[in-house]
């Protein structure tokens, strides 16, 4: 088949509206939009929607708004428009209807009459395995055997006559790739009903959406050669002007090797923005799941990402989805982050856990803004901070430490220390860091003679209630002098 050119690239990400966005999907729209980015082409949204026993408007919902949270923007499709819709398949029944009938007419498609049973029992009298599948009998149906068969009460599908030659075709990721001729079954493309199939809609849309190239997950490689002979039958009648370069990108894998399925809760987009991965974290990471921009680097930009992308530079060996992985290159990307920009971000899921209003007060932000450069290198997701910071915001009557750390450094070895810091810190004249810094040093390590982890873990988990906790010293300067020894009091007679 002919290479298309990469001039007028044009290419699509069609996902069907079922379940919740998993990263594997996530990671072929990206794949696609930096494909068409990087060539300054465009990039085709299509919702593929025509099983109404399995299509949602909640998952259509939930598509949208992944990708607007990602930023993966769309030239034509849903929400945009374009010159080539309906973008949604369900609206497309009529385009479908007739290009079947020309199909048809041509002699591209036959009507089948066959049923599975009578295909099974001609596999086995044959003595052939019946997972064959279907055995191209009804090609040659006469006319009269067809009335027959109508007078019986039977309707057939339309099924594809597939050539009778080899299929190859160039894969941009995995080389040439052959389909022996006869090794693909004759497809159904629409069913009795008339309802047209995945294997019609999908490169019938292709061809009138004049996609140039199409990149898609590894596991639809069994169907190309069915699409390439449709797409061959399309140009035949005029539909197609050309059949699209095929590059099918390596799966994804969870923990194991183990296929990475929707149901699959690590799978689910979501959980990553409700723990409060960035954006450009997890575009970065899902980048990485079979492409490197180099050997030796694995932190980059989405402009970056878009001049240096090669889809020959693709693997084609599986992806793992590795969330620790995942994690360090959002943390990375954390820490980049702004001052003012890290708090605007973080604030909403203080808000979330109820540490402040929906809109923060003047005197809530300003707190936070303040405890901001003592805890953003500290983070790997923004939801982090909420136990860094709840000591901050919690009032006395919720403020209790975790059970955890309390059972770790509240113990009676704690009293002697907790009640050398309060007598230490009482008398201060200046409630500042470096004055709460010298007063604990002098008392605790100098005084008592304790290692600093024996000397500050009871005053750590006393004052922000847990073991890991942002800067001490800072921490009781923002916390304030009566709230400081009023919890170093309680924890003492606790």
């Amino acid at each position: 088949m002919n290479t298309t050119s990469l001039a007028g690239v044009r290419v699509r990400f069609c996902p069907s509206p079922t379940g919740t966005p998993h990263v594997g999907l996530i990671r072929t729209a990206l794949f696609n939009w930096a494909f068409a980015r990087h060539h300054g082409g465009e990039l085709v949204f299509r919702i593929e929607d025509t099983d109404a026993s399995r299509d949602s408007e909640e998952s259509y919902n939930a598509i949208i708004d992944a990708l607007n949270w990602l930023g993966i923007d769309w030239d034509e499709g849903p929400e945009v428009g374009g010159d080539h819709g309906p973008y949604r398949q369900s609206q497309r029944g009529e385009i479908y209807t007739d290009v079947a009938r020309r199909l048809l007419e041509a002699g591209e498609l036959y009507e089948s009459f066959s049923t599975p049973e009578e295909v099974d029992e001609r596999r086995k009298a044959a003595g052939q395995d019946t997972k064959l599948g279907y055995d191209n009998f009804d090609r040659d149906t006469t006319d009269e055997q067809k009335a027959a068969f109508r007078a019986q009460g039977r309707e057939p599908v339309l099924r594809l006559r597939m050539p009778d030659e080899d299929i190859t075709f160039a894969d941009h990721i995995r080389g040439e790739v052959t389909f022996k001729a006869g090794s693909v079954p004759d497809p159904v493309l629409v069913r009795a009903n008339g309802a047209p199939l995945y294997t019609l809609t999908n490169p019938v849309d292709d061809a009138l959406m004049r996609i140039t190239h199409i990149l898609r997950g590894e596991d639809l490689l069994p169907s190309t050669p069915r699409q390439i002979a449709l797409f061959q039958a399309l140009r035949r009648i005029g539909v197609a002007e050309s059949i699209p370069d095929y590059a099918h990108l390596p799966l994804v894998r969870g923990e194991g090797n183990r296929k990475l399925s929707k149901r699959d809760p690590e799978s689910n987009l979501f959980t990553y923005r409700d723990r409060g991965f960035l954006p450009e974290g997890m575009l970065n990471y899902l980048a990485l799941l079979g492409w490197a921009i180099a050997d030796d680097r694995d932190i980059f930009s989405m402009s970056e990402m878009v001049q240096a992308f090669d889809i020959g530079k693709v693997s084609s060996n599986p992806a793992r989805f590795d969330v620790k992985k995942a994690e360090a290159i959002n943390a990375t990307h954390l820490r980049a982050l702004s001052q003012d920009d890290f708090v605007e971000r973080t604030l909403p899921y203080l808000a979330n856990a109820g540490l402040v209003a929906e809109k923060p007060t003047d005197e809530q932000r300003a707190l936070f803004t303040a405890t901001a450069p003592l805890i953003q290198e500290r983070l790997v997701v923004l939801s982090d901070a909420v136990g860094m910071v709840r000591f901050l915001f919690e009032s006395e009557e919720d403020f209790a430490p975790e059970p955890d750390s309390a059972a770790k450094a509240l113990g009676e070895d704690a009293k002697p220390v907790l009640d050398a810091a309060i007598a230490a810190l009482e008398p201060l004249a200046g409630w500042t860091t470096p004055a709460i810094e010298e007063a604990l040093k002098a008392a605790l390590i100098d005084g008592l003679g304790l290692k600093p982890r024996k000397a500050f873990a009871p005053v750590r988990v006393a004052v922000t209630g847990r073991t890991v906790s942002p800067p001490l010293y800072e921490s009781m300067e923002l916390l304030g002098r009566e709230k400081t020894l009023t919890r170093m009091r309680h924890a003492r007679n606790t």
